[in-house]
């Protein structure tokens, strides 16, 4: 078993990064090469713009190379409560800017000419109990009327074609979501971004920053550069050069792992529907099959902020115990990666954008990202060199979270909350 995510270890590696000391002036300079940096840059970098792009560790090395690869429109809240909350214009566009998420990542797949076996399989989320189908048809009630009318509800009996299991009470579909390879998708949205002219540095993370004369200088271990305007784009990989902002994204771990192959006849038998699906529960899971027919399991094993061989090992067992309840005829299939990674958790889980402490940014995303953050890169584009803003979290206030400092020491009480309600409700 290999314990690196399957999406990067199944992808050409990106060769294009910069050589050499980091230095120079641009117009713009990108923290992050994940799917809001990148987007952003190769945007930036088709207008005409002189873009850097920053990056820690390797290009999609954060979350966007470790996720469970699906691209699920809506948004991850009940539809109801966020109507409620934020009233019918501003629920309808938030909900809208996730399927616009999924067109941006289709639109540019077909503009660079990506592989990344992109596919419109829609999203499958499953009551695990009774009171949870009631619920999601009054969410759907609501969402096909207001906002999505491609969207369905599916009796237990329906469930006969989608999944191989007789642990769910039907379930919710939503047709536009869609499902693609992370890692092929990653590079090449990172090669296409430096075919228009963006740099992007490798093993080069921002340790300090200054802004003096209208500009920043940022300050990496292996040089310098000077920007007018900087976009923040780390998410749940902020670092302590960024306290505003570390104060106010929870990072939390998610796991998942990948199975052997699996034969056409254990396809059949599992995961039929060929979908993305998820289950109701708040301690769940997520899974699909990856381009070559391994079942890529993922949920909330652990509730902790570390993302290492040994916590990945503990939460991969978790992962298989709940994959073999669910589907007891996998029980003796292999498994041959396993991952984790880390998610940036807002209080509210809806995502920020905008600028803050001198910054532009854009993260936030809570587990919804990989559908969204591309796009959301190209909104911060527009947003900063000023063509447009279609900001669609302007507005939304981001308070710090009281008693988080960066190391969210409190992660085990909420986990032990989240495990009581799913068994009460």
């Amino acid at each position: 078993m290999k314990f690196v995510p399957y999406w990067q270890d199944s992808a050409p590696v990106f060769d294009g990064a910069a050589g050499g000391n980091v230095g120079g002036s641009y117009d713009y300079a990108v923290i992050g090469a994940g799917f809001t940096g990148l987007g952003a840059a190769r945007l930036l970098a088709k207008q005409g713009h002189s873009v850097v792009v920053l990056e820690a560790e390797t290009v999609g090395f954060g979350a966007s190379g470790r996720n469970g690869g699906h691209l699920n429109n809506g948004m991850a809240h009940s539809y109801l409560h966020a109507r409620e909350t934020m009233g019918l214009d501003k629920a309808r566009a938030i909900y809208k800017a996730f399927d616009d998420g999924i067109e941006t990542i289709e639109r540019i797949i077909a503009e660079e000419g990506i592989d990344c076996s992109f596919r419109r399989s829609g999203k499958l989320k499953l009551a695990s109990k009774p009171a949870h189908y009631e619920g999601l048809a009054r969410n759907f009630d609501a969402l096909n009327r207001d906002v999505d009318p491609d969207t369905a509800m599916l009796s237990k009996s329906d469930l006969v074609s989608e999944v191989g299991s007789d642990a769910f009470h039907g379930g919710m579909l939503q047709r536009r979501s869609a499902m693609m390879h992370m890692g092929r998708f990653v590079t090449g949205l990172a090669q296409a971004a430096v075919r228009h002219g963006a740099v992007i540095h490798e093993k080069a993370p921002v340790i300090s920053r200054e802004r003096t004369g209208g500009s920043w200088q940022l300050v990496t271990p292996r040089g310098s550069v000077r920007a007018g305007k900087v976009l923040l784009a780390t998410g749940a990989y902020t670092t302590s050069a960024f306290p505003f902002f570390r104060r106010r994204v929870i990072p939390v771990g998610s796991f998942l792992i990948a199975t052997q192959p699996l034969t056409e006849t254990q396809v059949a038998a599992t995961v039929p529907g060929g979908r993305t699906y998820v289950n109701t529960m708040n301690i769940g899971n997520y899974f699909r099959l990856s381009p070559d027919n391994r079942l890529i399991w993922g949920g909330r094993a652990r509730f902790s902020a570390t993302s290492d061989q040994r916590s990945d090992a503990k939460a991969g067992e978790i992962l298989r115990d709940s994959m073999v309840r669910i589907f007891p005829q996998l029980k003796g299939v292999g498994i041959d990666y396993c991952w984790g990674g880390l998610v940036d958790m807002t209080k509210d889980r809806f995502p920020r954008a905008g600028d803050a402490d001198g910054l532009y940014f854009a993260m936030g995303y809570s587990g919804h990202g990989a559908q969204i953050a591309t796009h959301m890169g190209e909104i911060m584009a527009d947003l900063m060199s000023g063509r447009a803003n279609r900001n669609p979290w302007d507005g939304l206030a981001w308070n710090a979270v009281p008693g988080h400092f960066g190391k969210p020491w409190f992660l085990p009480l909420v986990g032990a909350y989240y495990k009581a309600l799913d068994r009460f409700q």
